[in-house]
């Protein structure tokens, strides 16, 4: 980098921000991958964000917010452990600070219906409390994340949301 030009410098930045234009498919591939995904759940990983995000949806959340809710666990397409991390930064570029800490934490929350179970603390969500975004982040935990492992739910498929991933990965806030 330290004998680059200019002129390099130029072209990269215009064929990143090419790439970046690709940024929707990019995710709606992830996003299918998470169909090889059951672990030990009564329905695959795709199938949970798909219900998760239907669930946001008829609640009326923003765009913003349901597509966080669909791409909230892509991260397990790579690494199970420490998901909510990234997908939490997938998505940081697009939706504003409520939104990604809703996802970035949303373990947190989701672990009152089960830590307890894996020798965890039930409670670790209040360390949050007095966030801004924490209302938003127990209301999908609670009302639209945990019980969405739901055989029989009527979920919207996955080209249903494509639109809206489109949109909300149009463009970037930040960089």
């Amino acid at each position: 980098m330290d004998e680059s030009t200019s002129a390099e410098w130029q072209q990269i930045i215009v064929e990143t921000m090419e790439y970046e234009q690709t940024m929707a498919d990019r995710v709606l591939a992830m996003l299918a991958q998470l169909e090889d995904l059951v672990v030990g759940f009564a329905v695959d990983q795709l199938v949970h964000s798909l219900q998760t995000a239907t669930r946001a949806e008829e609640a009326g959340a923003s765009t913003e917010v349901i597509v966080a809710s669909l791409c909230h666990d892509i991260g397990k397409t790579i690494s199970v452990m420490n998901h909510p991390r990234m997908a939490a930064e997938i998505l940081r570029p697009y939706v504003d600070q409520d939104t990604f800490n809703m996802v970035l934490h949303h373990q947190d929350f989701q672990g009152r219906h089960y830590f307890e179970y894996i020798g965890m603390d039930p409670a670790a969500r209040e360390e949050h409390v007095g966030q801004p975004w924490y209302a938003l982040a127990e209301q999908f935990a609670d009302e639209w994340d945990q019980n969405s492992f739901d055989p029989d739910y009527p979920t919207k498929p996955l080209s249903h949301f494509e639109p809206m991933v489109r949109e909300v990965f149009g463009s970037a806030r930040s960089l």
